[in-house]
């Protein structure tokens, strides 16, 4: 039985010999000694994710009995079993001795930014800048929804999260995610930009008291594998993921991932997950150390540098992705959008026969109610004054305060036209 060892540092897989039905969580304990080499006694495992996060709930069940067994836990081929340890527990190998050259190793020459990369340490994040990131149950089921049965899993899909960060807690909370133009496969997914579209969509955002505050991406189930390892985040995927967080301008900024994880039995769960990049990932990216030229034979797992880094002791080109990834804890609210509208950017246009029929389904509520969706004020938004017009009628939606006649009287007009 083969079982999937995730910690901080990484996915190992660790092979149980036969017969499994015998072996116990100590013997387990010793295999991932021998191979992972973290010392039993700094060993906490768990069969629950949450044991990875920065500061794990005392609550975190942990398997504490070397002698259950572990057919007891249900555990099989393929399971995840989630291994916590102190930073610097895990030994490293030394890497073998390099070559000397004929003349010895005193007449190497070393340029300045040989010097300088020697200086450049890749550690790994122990706490986010955020505590914590929760999605809008409504706008969250919604983006999946179209993911699970529209896309099946098989291609990429990306949107920006925008929200609020809660200036003490540094909670961020997501109300509405905005769907750019895009073009995905099992391995790539290209955001097509569209500057006007976005200006509209930061115009809505500022009136609603909102900003972009992360992104979202879906991962298919198809995508390619790598022959060292499973791997959280794809080396092409860090990459999109860092330039997005130097772009967004927040230290809370956040990146979740949601993907499709299929059971031995054959069904699927929706899983959501939140990380940050870690403050050294950005700064290679925004320093050009990080390499953003993907090769189709690159190994998905690891993430190329244009110059040596220090990672885990050792002098290097490439970095395992995961120890860029810094966990986020996660949850869910009922945010004040509703989540009815047509969403953009989906290949359909989205006419005003939308806005009609979207009008007349909720007519028996008041008309700001009718109106508080985020799709609808960016397909209105066309039609509005983007520096007066567009805040102000989102300002209404946040305040739920009365919508002055003159827009009211627009928005029906152009539903008329549908």
């Amino acid at each position: 039985m083969i079982l999937r060892i995730r910690s901080r540092d990484g996915t190992d897989r660790i092979t149980v010999p036969d017969p499994p039905a015998s072996a116990t969580v100590a013997d387990l304990q010793r295999l991932i000694e021998s191979h992972l080499t973290v010392p039993v006694p700094l060993q906490r495992l768990s069969l629950d994710p949450a044991l990875l996060l920065p500061n794990p709930s005392a609550a975190v069940p942990l398997l504490s009995d070397p002698a259950a067994p572990l057919a007891s836990l249900r555990l099989a081929n393929g399971s995840f079993v989630y291994l916590s340890y102190p930073p610097d527990a895990r030994s490293a190998r030394p890497p073998p001795p390099r070559a000397l050259s004929a003349a010895g190793s005193f007449g190497k020459k070393m340029t300045m930014d040989d010097l300088i990369a020697r200086q450049i340490r890749v550690t790994r994040q122990e706490a986010p800048l955020c505590s914590a990131a929760s999605f809008d149950r409504d706008a969250a089921n919604a983006f999946q929804l179209h993911v699970a049965e529209s896309l099946a899993f098989a291609v990429k899909r990306a949107g920006f999260l925008y929200g609020r960060v809660d200036a003490e807690t540094k909670e961020v909370f997501v109300d509405f995610i905005y769907e750019p133009p895009q073009q995905g496969s099992e391995d790539v997914v290209l955001l097509m930009r569209d500057a006007d579209e976005e200006a509209r969509v930061d115009a809505i955002a500022e009136g609603l008291g909102m900003r972009r505050v992360g992104l979202v991406f879906t991962q298919a189930v198809g995508r390619k594998a790598s022959e060292t390892g499973e791997y959280t985040m794809s080396n092409r995927e860090v990459v999109q993921a860092a330039q997005l967080q130097a772009e967004g301008g927040i230290p809370e900024w956040v990146t979740a991932i949601v993907k499709l994880e299929v059971g031995d039995d054959g069904t699927g769960d929706v899983h959501f997950e939140a990380f940050q990049m870690s403050e050294i990932c950005v700064k290679l990216f925004k320093d050009g150390i990080l390499e953003t030229e993907v090769g189709d034979a690159d190994d998905p797992r690891l993430s190329k540098m244009r110059k040596e880094v220090v990672a885990g002791g050792k002098d290097t080109m490439e970095v395992d992705n995961d120890f860029f990834l810094v966990p986020v804890k996660i949850s869910d609210h009922q945010g004040p959008l509703s989540v009815g509208f047509p969403i953009e950017n989906r290949g359909s246009p989205v006419g005003m026969g939308a806005l009609r029929s979207h009008l007349d389904r909720v007519k028996h509520l008041p008309f700001v109610k009718r109106i508080s969706d985020f799709h609808l004020l960016l397909q209105v938004a066309i039609f509005l004054d983007i520096k007066a017009d567009v805040p102000a009628l989102a300002g209404c939606v946040k305040n739920q305060s009365r919508v002055p006649e003159g827009y009211q009287l627009l928005i029906e007009s152009l539903a008329s036209q549908g």
